[in-house]
């Protein structure tokens, strides 16, 4: 299949601060780094939290990109999925050995588009939203206060009910959501209308995680994004959206991490 570069160099990426918040091993062992990238409305903050050190402490370097527009990053009015695309593939090559990509949320749509200009070790998809016409339609059902003003050019709006789970206390998921800032309208109108990602570079593993009780992902758009990829999503009950910030959020992380080593 020939796959059309054209866009690559007619019209470049233009150049912008990047936010990476990292953790370090004590020791290297040799193991892949990891980059996460989180989802719309989110920085790097979010995997910061917890996943990050938690991840060093089992050996892995951790890294944690806010998307342009996003977090610390540089500001980008119009920014859409080629460019948050182009700043994973950027951080990526940048890192020591040959990373393994891990999105949340609709970072996990931004991942499944730089796999097809990196050669990930593997990927994980946490909470995926990849988008189209389904996703729009799961929305309207599920948020359609946050949702419709959206359509018309506003930010999309999402509720602290939708991302957390029941168990964190409301003090912890009011100071969390506080932080959620949507910026580029295009991007939000890509998620209905991008073109499908190309194949990966290369046949990386690929493992879909998330809950049931997800208020923004649905059990089968789970099950379709785990399919789209050969297997089947790992699970886990009564957690919200935003798994990392869980009070249970070692559960995904420490299983994420043992697929890993046997991947």
């Amino acid at each position: 299949m020939r796959i059309d570069r054209s866009a690559d160099w007619a019209a470049p990426i233009p150049p912008v601060r990047r936010e990476v918040l990292r953790a370090t091993p004590e020791t290297d062992e040799g193991r892949p780094p990891l980059l996460f990238v989180p989802g719309y409305g989110h920085g790097a903050w979010l995997f910061a939290e917890h996943w990050l050190e938690h991840a060093a402490g089992r050996g892995f370097g951790a890294h944690a990109l806010s998307l342009r527009g996003h977090g610390r990053s540089g500001n980008a009015p119009g920014a859409g999925l080629r460019a948050y695309a182009h700043d994973v593939v950027q951080v990526a090559a940048s890192l020591p050995r040959q990373a393994v990509l891990i999105g949340h949320g609709a970072g996990a749509l931004v991942v499944a588009h730089a796999l097809a200009r990196y050669s990930a070790r593997a990927a994980v998809l946490v909470s995926p939203v990849l988008g189209g016409w389904g996703t729009l339609g799961e929305a309207l059902r599920r948020n359609p206060g946050g949702t419709i003003p959206a359509l018309a050019g506003a930010p999309l709006r999402v509720s602290r009910r939708q991302l957390f789970g029941r168990e964190l206390s409301d003090e912890q998921a009011r100071e969390y959501a506080s932080r959620v800032r949507f910026t580029s309208r295009r991007a939000q109108y890509q998620l209905i209308t991008h073109r499908a990602p190309e194949p990966p570079v290369g046949t990386p593993p690929v493992l879909v995680i998330g809950s049931q009780h997800d208020r923004i992902v649905s059990p089968a758009a789970l099950n379709r994004a785990a399919a789209r990829f050969g297997g089947a999503p790992l699970l886990f009950p009564g957690m919200g959206h935003d798994l990392m910030l869980d009070t249970r959020w070692r559960e995904p992380i420490d299983a994420m991490l043992d697929w890993l080593e046997k991947a």
